[in-house]
């Protein structure tokens, strides 16, 4: 049986006759114009195969990513290496205008036998548009806490080892359900205190509800660092410098990192396409040690608001950071309202996201919320009613450090160093804790690896 071919472009005897007389493995069902109606015929079951001969250029990383989605294997002919390379970036298979009509044959059906098969299934489940961004730039770096080391690319275990010389830095991912459990606070001081550790550290604020990762670090920045990213990424022009260049550093006493800041408005969630946030993450991974990433509270399948399955998913970036992360915290509140979230929001994200075996941690601890004891209390409630996911960490209720940090837009590393919120936090990635935390100065190899 032969795989139905649709082509774009070329459509003159050159290269669809000479398909067509094979008689052989594909066969071309229709000859489009232009792109969109491509798309409309590979959405409508079409094909199995799209050849793009000619307006390549056209061709993103969502728009490979929604072809891959109805099982179409896309394919493109050019004579421009860094055309070529470009596609290839994507996820597109790319030739020269004028390969042989078998060899070209051999492509389509190689490409469709790929795209059909378990290892690519679960890539579209769990990471479409995933694809190798290029050569890895020599990094050095450790284990992140000492003891642990998580298969690369599997949710669930210990915070990351990055494993050295293999190009895959390690993803954490800081979730929560809703009620401000405090995603945002923990993810900016994680990434700090990594930094403080000597890794080289990227966060990235990938909340489409209400991105303030910007706002809490005291950064003026208007120009949505991931936004940005995405839009390089989709278009398979994100490299490490130009990653490098769009993250703003945030420098501190005891380390510096790098920050790919939110969206600035909630309407413009539409730039945070799953494909190209999976193109960004991969970088990334090339790029740093440890991505840390804040994400949203919603993991409501996107496809229960929409009829058209094709249309931009809301909470995408969410979905995505979850499915491609190493580590995955969970943070609720530590009160009657925020547990039972948790308890909630545990189970949505099991079914969510099954890979990720998250590691839960109870915030702003505080007796006049919970009684006497409330870390004994909470575990044997947890014990109870929770649900199998063990309690992690507590981390105490501290609003005076907080709002120093807050008020002065720096980290509790910075404004209350010796706190228990700050050790708690530290302790959750960092063994053991810096014990010179005032005095400690960023290394110039560090410094040196941030700067690109």
């Amino acid at each position: 049986m032969s795989i139905p071919v649709v082509t774009v472009g070329d459509s003159r005897e050159d290269l669809v006759g000479r398909l067509e007389r094979l008689h052989g493995p594909v066969s071309i069902v229709r000859r489009c114009t232009e792109l969109a109606e491509l798309l409309a015929a590979c959405q409508g079951g079409l094909a199995r195969a799209a050849v793009v001969a000619q307006g390549s250029e056209e061709l993103t990383a969502s728009l490979v990513d929604r072809l891959s989605a109805v099982g179409v294997a896309v394919l493109a002919l050019t004579d421009s290496p860094e055309e070529k390379a470009r596609l290839q970036g994507i996820g597109v298979d790319a030739d020269v205008t004028g390969v042989d009509a078998a060899a070209l044959a051999s492509r389509i059906t190689g490409a469709v036998a790929r795209l059909a098969g378990p290892d690519q299934r679960l890539r579209r489940a769990g990471g479409a548009g995933v694809v190798d961004p290029g050569p890895t730039p020599a990094r050095s770096g450790g284990a992140v806490a000492e003891g642990s080391g998580p298969t690369p690319g599997r949710s669930g275990g210990a915070t990351a080892e990055g494993p050295e010389g293999s190009g895959a830095g390690q993803i954490i991912a800081v979730w929560g359900p809703a009620g401000s459990p405090g995603r945002t606070m923990l993810a900016a001081n994680m990434a700090a205190e990594l930094a403080a550790a000597g890794k080289s550290v990227l966060l990235v604020d990938a909340d489409s509800y209400g991105a303030s990762v910007a706002a809490m670090l005291g950064l003026l920045d208007e120009a949505a660092g991931l936004a940005q990213a995405c839009r390089l990424a989709d278009q398979g022009l994100l490299d490490a410098e130009a990653l490098l260049r769009i993250a703003a550093p945030v420098v501190t006493r005891a380390g510096t990192f790098r920050v790919l800041t939110g969206i600035t408005r909630a309407d413009r969630w539409t730039e945070l396409r799953a494909a190209a946030l999976s193109l960004v993450l991969a970088r990334a991974r090339q790029v740093v040690d440890v991505t840390v990433i804040d994400t949203g509270f919603c993991l409501e399948s996107d496809e229960e608001l929409s009829f058209d399955t094709m249309a931009p998913r809301r909470n995408a970036a969410t979905l995505r950071s979850l499915e491609l992360a190493d580590t995955v915290f969970a943070v609720g509140a530590a009160d009657s309202i925020g547990v039972p979230r948790l308890v909630r929001g545990l189970a949505e994200l099991e079914a969510a996201v099954p890979q990720a075996s998250a590691r839960v941690v109870l915030n702003k601890v505080r007796q006049s919320a919970v009684g006497r004891s409330p870390e004994r209390q909470l575990r044997d409630a947890w014990e109870r009613y929770g649900p199998t996911a063990p309690l992690l960490a507590f981390l105490p209720a501290d609003p005076a450090s907080s709002d120093a940090a807050l008020l002065s837009g720096s980290l509790l590393l910075e404004a209350a160093p010796d706190s228990p919120l700050r050790r708690g936090i530290a302790a959750l990635v960092c063994a053991p804790v810096q014990q010179n935390s005032r005095s400690s100065v960023f290394s110039t190899t560090a410094k040196r690896r941030l700067k690109g």
